[in-house]
């Protein structure tokens, strides 16, 4: 396994790129609102980040044909931004990458619509993020992928989550999707070791309900098995000696 470390002025590049990222999510976070579209939020990032002076990351990766994943309540990722009209209570994942000097950086957020999500989906929320936090805690110069899968699965389960296992964190800079996956349960010790001058995405998935996913026909789109809702939220970072530090830090 080849696990890349990045030079300083690599890290300087995701460092400016992941501020953009972080704008445009915050800039959706503000914006959202009953009546206006999935597709209507993908128009608002596309003119944040163009503003802003960044690339999209995610637009012909792989085929996908948009800038930004938009993922809707029973949605669990990969969603093709929609022209449903979202409505107050709608749980929305705003999931997306930006390109900046060959350099790219991956997050996301989870909000509701509204801003008044009933107790399940305040679980949810929370949980997730919370996971999240848990997860960055562990990384440092010399940690194990397991520490940080661990971490998260520990919080996820205290919050009786469902953990989406297909899904995971993994490596970032040089391309989207890098050595190591860092999945979103585990056992400490384990794992690829992480070094200084790595830069990961790392990313709990979580559902109300249990943990199985099906695939829509579009190619893309993942839903829960169930119909529960779903939640995610992710930063880049880069390992530092001491832990860490947050490229798209919000």
């Amino acid at each position: 396994m080849s696990l890349t470390l990045k030079s300083p002025a690599q890290i300087d590049a995701m460092r400016t790129g992941g501020q953009i990222l972080a704008k445009v999510l915050m800039t959706l976070k503000s914006e959202v609102k009953s009546g206006m579209t999935p597709k209507d939020m993908s128009k608002i990032a596309k003119a944040e980040l163009k503003r802003l002076g960044g690339k999209p990351a995610f637009l012909g990766y792989q085929g996908f044909p948009d800038i930004i994943c938009i993922s809707v309540n029973d949605q669990v990722q990969h969603s093709i931004p929609s022209n449903i009209p979202l409505v107050d209570g709608d749980i929305v994942n705003f999931d997306f990458g930006v390109l900046y000097q060959g350099m790219i950086t991956d997050g996301g957020i989870t909000v509701c619509v509204g801003g008044q999500p009933d107790k399940d989906q305040q679980r949810l929320i929370n949980g997730t993020e919370e996971a999240l936090a848990r997860g960055l805690a562990q990384v440092r110069d010399g940690c194990r992928v397991g520490d940080i899968s661990a971490a998260i699965e520990s919080v996820l389960k205290k919050y009786n989550l469902g953990i989406v296992r297909e899904l995971v964190g993994h490596g970032v800079g040089y391309a989207l999707h890098e050595e190591p996956e860092i999945p979103n349960y585990g056992r400490r010790g384990h794992g690829p070791t992480l070094r200084s001058g790595m830069t990961i995405a790392i990313e709990p998935i979580a559902n109300l309900g249990g943990d199985a996913i099906v695939h829509d026909k579009d190619g893309w789109t993942l839903w829960t098995k169930d119909g529960s809702h779903s939640a995610q939220f992710e930063h880049t970072v880069v390992v530092t000696k001491s832990g860490y530090e947050i490229l798209t830090k919000i």
